[in-house]
């Protein structure tokens, strides 16, 4: 069984009474410890699809199972439980609280889930330590570099050891030396057992993945099996 199925996945928005269709009928599959890159041009529905896998958006219509369970019939509570404990989220602008340090940002994820607050600190420095950040712990987000900054928002991703990581653009702000180095990150966490799901424009960067899809006007044009 898949960790992820997605079936005849379709996404509609309304803009003033008209339609505008971005995914039209997806068909995933994402198996356990696997490494999937998604490419397409801008306007495609790439980071469309990431929102509906990750359960921050509903599909308008099709099938979405999560190691085997059905995900639409979920309740909000039921999807906010599903991303806390189960999916991490990285984005191309880090999204990174500015007034707090490095650890604070990571250990965010478990406050959320009631872990006390020594061992909050505890593990999030833990991790920053392994990310090479252990001299960068008590820094904020401008002190930080952007590929600094990147590997902050990929400790926080992992604090509550999802099964899944979603990156989009996780290289798209930052130089080849720091994307390189985030990269590596991501083969890293992927040789551990997390499944990722990463969208990229840039070609050398998916190379890095078991597989590459590619999605074109809201249809999935190469790869989705």
């Amino acid at each position: 069984m898949a960790l992820i199925e997605l079936r005849n996945i379709s996404k509609s928005y309304f803009f003033t009474g008209l339609k505008v269709e971005v995914l039209k009928g997806i068909d995933l599959d994402l198996n356990e410890n696997e490494f999937i890159a998604v490419m397409g041009p801008s306007g495609s529905g790439k980071s469309t699809l990431l929102n509906i896998i990750g359960c921050l958006d509903r599909p308008t219509q099709g099938i979405y199972l999560l190691e085997g369970e059905e995900i639409e019939t979920k309740s909000d509570n039921e999807l906010a439980d599903i991303r806390k404990g189960k999916i991490g989220f990285i984005f191309q602008n880090f999204n990174l609280l500015p007034r707090f340090p490095a650890w604070k940002n990571v250990e965010l994820p478990l406050l959320y889930s009631g872990v006390p607050a020594r061992e909050r600190r505890r593990r999030a420095i833990e991790l920053l330590e392994r990310f090479g950040l252990g001299g960068r712990v008590s820094h904020t987000p401008s002190e930080l570099s952007g590929g600094e900054q990147q590997r902050v928002a990929i400790a926080r991703a992992i604090i509550n050891s999802p099964r899944i990581i979603l990156a989009d653009e996780p290289t798209g702000n930052l130089d080849s030396r720091s994307g390189a180095e985030v990269m590596e990150l991501f083969l890293s966490l992927h040789k551990e057992g997390t499944a990722i799901i990463m969208v990229t424009h840039e070609m050398d960067i998916a190379r890095k993945a078991q597989r590459i899809i590619t999605i074109k006007d809201g249809v999935c044009s190469s790869g989705c099996f």
